[in-house]
């Protein structure tokens, strides 16, 4: 077996830790000069508007029906929220959160052919909220060998594709950036899946797929922009409704690699990307789309911890989830907390949301929505303020539903300090650490396991953003964070790579994200 501590995976998650003794030296400050664009334009192309779509008063026609579907869909997941005025060029805000701002995912869907959408490829305009049809062929037999026949694919008539623009984010996050863009990613993935309860779509989560079948389909140069994740729908409005197959989620393997050059810093990145890609798939590799393990019991089970149930009832999300639309579109991340306790009860309802979805399927959620493999994520909570509940750190077991106590101090000092001074990790009531054992997730899916773990963890993050917002708290997640000494002084155990920190509290105001 390869060494898995040496595997790339490991290498750049080392290589890109932020340590005290090192971080001022690698700070080179921004070049704005060259700050990235966060919209993507095209010279030709047809443009369908959806913004009249917008509007509740519409035709009652089924056609006007199918177009306010998709225009929910898009706004919901990606769409523009706000515009804020600024010395210079206006800054942009949309459904999903991004770090400083920087939205480097693009959306693009893909049409086999249906009466609104010719068959071919379409980019989302979020600033015109619009559809731009911009490659007219054929292209869905394409997308399924490259997919390598996923069965989402024989049942569906659209699949939308989301991909990385790298500099978005490395102008700012440089190596570390890829870490940020998965996140991201994982972020939006969030909003489409809740998106698409709302408009009675289906969507079947792929991440292993052929990288450079797709990447050819779009024309793309991969130096710049690459694939992450392909999303059938599968709508749950056709006549052929009733033969919709449950399809579990796309996780294939890649080769796992140690033998690779010494990588200069700037260039970590994109080689780290291309290492993980899938180039060809042998046929055994095929048979094991989508199977996971998934344990009966949660992973960690301390002796003589103190437990407590989080048990609760579900959040209410309203009529036709008008209350789940209402905060997707007004979601903030917070920048100042006031320092208040959060309650006992909101913390849980924070948990349940996020980490128990079969409690809402009578409001018309998905009981299983998808992830690539959350048997791989463990969840830790720092507690600095909840009233209610001991001060501490613990594990969470969502099987058993229930906090499990492993350090008893309060650590709002230690967290400022961890979360590289950023008052929100003083001020916070609750902070929530998503981990994963990196070696042991590099044996069962290769180095391309890097990208599942933060897209699931971004995704269950973008669940407690909404979940905090609708409840009226602040949030907001961390991808910058002294790895190794957050597990030191949490009592994390070490072979826990923290992935995502996700901060809860009581807001002072709203601003950026």
């Amino acid at each position: 077996m390869p060494d898995l501590s040496n595997s790339i995976a490991t290498h750049y998650h080392q290589r890109t830790k932020y340590d005290p003794q090192t971080i001022a030296s690698k700070n080179k400050g921004l070049d704005w000069s060259k700050q990235p664009i966060p919209f993507k334009t095209y010279k030709i192309g047809k443009s369908y508007d959806l913004t009249p779509y917008l509007s509740e008063k519409l035709p009652d026609v089924p056609e006007a029906l199918q177009w306010r579907r998709l225009s929910r869909l898009f706004g919901c997941s990606y769409g523009l929220t706000a515009k804020i005025p600024t010395m210079g060029t206006p800054v942009y805000l949309r459904a999903a959160p991004s770090a400083g701002g920087l939205y480097p995912a693009e959306v693009y869907l893909i049409s086999r052919g249906t009466p609104l959408l010719p068959a071919g490829l379409y980019n989302y305009q979020p600033q015109s909220h619009s559809l731009l049809h911009f490659w007219d062929n054929q292209v869905w037999e394409n997308l399924q060998q490259a997919c390598v026949g996923h069965e989402a694919l024989e049942n569906s008539e659209l699949a939308l594709v989301t991909t990385a623009i790298f500099y978005r984010s490395s102008w700012r996050y440089e190596d570390r950036a890829y870490r940020r863009i998965c996140l991201d990613t994982g972020h939006l993935l969030g909003n489409v899946e809740l998106a698409c309860a709302m408009t009675d779509y289906r969507p079947h989560l792929i991440g292993g797929f052929i990288d450079h079948l797709l990447n050819d389909l779009f024309y793309f140069n991969p130096e710049e922009e690459g694939v992450i994740t392909v999303i059938p729908l599968t709508d749950l409005l056709s006549e052929n409704s009733e033969d919709v197959k449950e399809c579990k989620p796309t996780a294939l393997p890649s080769k796992i690699k140690t033998d690779y050059p010494e990588v200069s810093d700037g260039d970590l990145l994109y080689y780290f990307h291309r290492a993980t890609e899938i180039q060809e798939l042998e046929g055994n590799e095929v048979k094991e789309i989508g199977k996971t393990t998934d344990s009966v019991e949660d992973k960690y089970n301390f002796p003589f911890c103190l437990k407590v149930s989080t048990e609760t009832s579900a959040i209410d999300w309203g009529n036709n989830l008008d209350y789940l639309e209402r905060t997707i579109l007004k979601r903030r991340s917070t920048r100042a907390y006031t320092g208040e306790e959060l309650s006992l009860d909101e913390l849980k309802a924070l948990l349940h949301f996020t980490y128990q979805p079969q409690d809402y399927v009578t409001q018309g959620f998905d009981k299983h929505p998808d992830y690539f493999d959350l048997s791989l994520i463990e969840t830790f909570v720092a507690v600095s303020g909840v009233e209610g509940l001991e001060a501490g750190c613990y594990y969470y077991a969502p099987k058993a539903q229930e906090l499990r106590q492993i350090r008893f101090t309060n650590f709002r000092r230690e967290l400022h300090y961890l979360c590289l001074g950023q008052d929100l990790g003083r001020d916070a009531g609750a902070i929530i650490f998503h981990t994963a054992d990196l070696e042991k997730a590099v044996e069962k899916y290769g180095d391309r396991v890097y990208r599942y773990l933060h897209l699931d963890a971004g995704h269950l993050g973008q669940r407690l953003n909404l979940a905090a917002i609708h409840l009226k708290l602040g949030v907001s997640g961390i991808g910058g964070f002294f790895d190794d000494q957050v597990n030191e002084v949490l009592g994390i155990p070490e072979d826990e790579a923290v992935i995502y920190i996700t901060t809860l509290g009581r807001p002072k105001y709203q601003s950026l994200g």
